[in-house]
């Protein structure tokens, strides 16, 4: 596995737990379904992809996400398996 931008970073944590303006970069991705892990790759999201979160929605609902200029939408039981480096 060759290195990336996410081993320079702090902190481990999931991507659910960022707070609205936050970014990190995206470094574990081995727990995720791969219906979803296959989505995020073609949406060219993939480890070491820096992302930040936009928005977090009442009552679980779906978290907006930014990464590579484009926005997107995660369910936050999805975001618990993803892991992220920064945060």
């Amino acid at each position: 596995m060759r290195p990336t931008d996410c081993e320079m970073l702090r902190q481990n944590t999931s991507l659910c737990e960022l707070k609205p303006g936050q970014r990190a970069c995206i470094c574990d991705l081995s727990k995720v379904h791969a219906s979803v892990c296959h989505r995020l790759r073609d949406l060219g999201i993939t480890e070491g992809t820096h992302v930040e979160l936009k928005r977090t929605s009442l009552f679980g609902g779906p978290l907006t996400l930014e990464a590579n200029g484009q926005l997107f939408g995660i369910r936050q039981n999805e975001a618990r398996s993803i892991g992220v480096n920064g945060a």
